[in-house]
């Protein structure tokens, strides 16, 4: 008795995913550069996470999302909103705020793709085939020509160096976050685990606020409560959701080389919003990283 065929549907999320996540990410580098005049950094994401999380709540009662039942799955995911939220977005937006071009801090979210191909084959048994493997290489490469002509340089143009190494300690940040989503299983809705994710993201800025001046956010500011309203609906619902769901669902060295993308749409966005320019050398570079993308996806 033969067995009835079955009709097969072909995924297009696999394509529709990533086409909305990637500018929704980018979107969070010139957010930063918004809101700098307007608000202190870690005030401007303290409120950010509080509102987030209070939208969070509200949507998962009224869905009656179930909410982490053990203590251990509690202390996961404020760790993992303590790294991915808390650490990672505060080292961009002070290194924005500080000096760093919104483009640079892009490409510096772009060295993730190497960091996890580094880490995920050790810390979560992933294999990358040696096609992904030069596409990384190449992503990589990219990014040490986009930075290398104004590193460290002193002029107007120049990429200050303490903003760049706390850029840099965010995105080994949100690495390790990355790792820890992927290893730990939850029982609780997405809603309500990105919710708590929230709860550790406050305690970084909650604690260095004071060391930083103080709170700041000019309340007559309107493109601060427009760029206050975009992260929190666009960013920390959106974005986060689409990335944690992608995590979860495929391998996370195939989902992070999605960062390479990320510079060459944030460079596009702060050109049309600020008049930041690049130089031909990293241009160059920026497209460099684009292409490695494409290897590294299909690897």
């Amino acid at each position: 008795m033969s067995t009835p065929a079955t009709t097969v549907i072909p995924d297009r999320t696999g394509l529709l995913l990533p086409a909305v996540f990637v500018p929704l990410w980018s979107s969070g580098f010139v957010l930063a550069r918004l809101v700098a005049p307007h608000a202190e950094p870690l005030t401007f994401l303290a409120v950010r996470f509080s509102l987030a999380l209070l939208a969070l709540a509200v949507i998962a009662r009224f869905k009656g999302a179930a909410w982490p039942r053990t203590a251990q799955e509690w202390r996961q995911a404020m760790l993992t909103g303590f790294l991915i939220h808390g650490l990672y977005l505060s080292g961009v937006f002070w290194s924005v705020a500080n000096g760093l071009p919104t483009a640079i801090s892009a490409l510096m979210a772009g060295m993730q793709p190497l960091l996890v191909t580094l880490l995920a084959g050790r810390m979560l048994g992933e294999r990358m085939s040696r096609r992904g493997a030069v596409g990384i290489l190449i992503g990589a490469l990219g990014t040490l020509i986009t930075l290398a002509p104004k590193l460290g340089a002193t002029d107007a143009g120049g990429i200050p160096l303490a903003p760049l190494v706390i850029c840099l300690a965010g995105v080994l940040s949100i690495t390790f976050g990355s790792i820890l989503v992927k290893r730990t299983k939850i029982s609780a809705d997405p809603l309500t685990n990105t919710a708590v994710q929230y709860i550790g993201a406050l305690i970084p800025t909650a604690l260095v606020v004071p060391l930083v001046g103080g709170p700041a956010f000019d309340t007559t500011s309107i493109p601060l409560w427009g760029g206050l309203a975009w992260s929190v609906f666009g960013m920390s619902i959106g974005a986060i959701l689409l990335l944690l769901h992608m995590i979860r669902k495929g391998a996370l060295s195939k989902v992070s080389s999605l960062f390479f993308l990320v510079p060459g749409v944030s460079a596009l966005m702060a050109w049309i919003g600020f008049g930041e320019s690049l130089t031909l050398m990293q241009i160059a570079g920026l497209s460099i990283a684009t292409l490695g993308v494409s290897l590294a996806s299909r690897g």
